[in-house]
């Protein structure tokens, strides 16, 4: 599930290059002042559709791979999520984490190489527009699934390919087709975050996606596409025009093991 503003990128480069983890680390607190906006659509779409899926957590453990600063996964715990864990290679977590989490920097490519994770098992496990990240997108869902308790399940969200096959398509004169199905990278500056730093993303279909889940040993138990509603599109048009534009606003995959 993904709408525009609150997209992270799939792969990054720091201008000139070096460590793909960098530009992240630079961009995570503009990220989050982003997101925490009025009318950031993670906050008017996107993280509700989320928290619906998810439903009641007390008593269940939660580990969100690739949290950010931990907000979504600190309101769980308060919520009743215990023993729940965020991990994310930045380390711009928050400094008032509630009772019953742990905030680890780390890498969502490998989980089991975490430290604080050998061992453990959680109830629902969160790629949350984080799965991008992933060097190996199949190993990481594996590793996920290993960690996932008997009747747990992941809860994965990712941006719409079409949405950015159709702003590639406005920006290089092509058509819709083209790009949905081109297989070149493609890098832009986010300019609702930081446009000094520049970000590459590996476009992907979506039989992409479900054959990573095919090859992973998991499937699909349901899938979501929320879109804002009337009331939120009156109050905030600018948000109703770009989902209006690029059409669905999103999609939240559950994935059994």
């Amino acid at each position: 599930m993904a709408t525009g503003d609150s997209d992270r990128p799939s792969t990054t480069h720091a201008p000139g290059g070096g460590d793909a983890s960098q530009p992240w680390s630079e961009l995570a607190s503009d990220y989050e002042q982003a997101r925490t906006r009025e009318d950031s659509l993670d906050r008017l779409v996107e993280w509700p559709a989320q928290r619906d899926v998810l439903g009641d957590v007390t008593g269940l453990s939660v580990l969100d791979a690739g949290c950010g600063n931990g907000a979504k996964i600190a309101q769980l715990v308060q919520e009743g999520a215990v023993a729940s864990v965020g991990v994310d290679v930045s380390d711009n977590f928050l400094t008032d984490a509630p009772p019953g989490l742990e905030l680890i920097q780390g890498d969502l490519s490998d989980l089991a190489a975490v430290r604080g994770l050998a061992g453990r098992s959680f109830d629902r496990i969160l790629f949350l527009q984080s799965f991008g990240y992933a060097s190996d997108p199949v190993h990481a869902l594996r590793t996920a699934r290993a960690m996932l308790k008997d009747d747990g399940f992941v809860l994965l969200t990712r941006t719409q390919p079409i949405r950015y096959a159709i702003e590639r398509a406005e920006e290089n004169g092509t058509t819709l087709g083209e790009e949905y199905f081109s297989t070149s990278s493609f890098s832009y500056r986010h300019r609702s975050w930081n446009e000094s730093v520049t970000l590459t993303k590996r476009p992907y279909t979506m039989s992409d996606l479900l054959n990573t889940f095919s090859a992973a040993g998991m499937w699909i138990e349901s899938t979501i596409e929320p879109q804002m509603s009337p009331a939120i599109g009156e109050r905030h048009p600018h948000k109703q025009a770009v989902l209006n534009k690029y059409g669905t606003a999103a999609r939240t995959g559950d994935s059994f093991g």
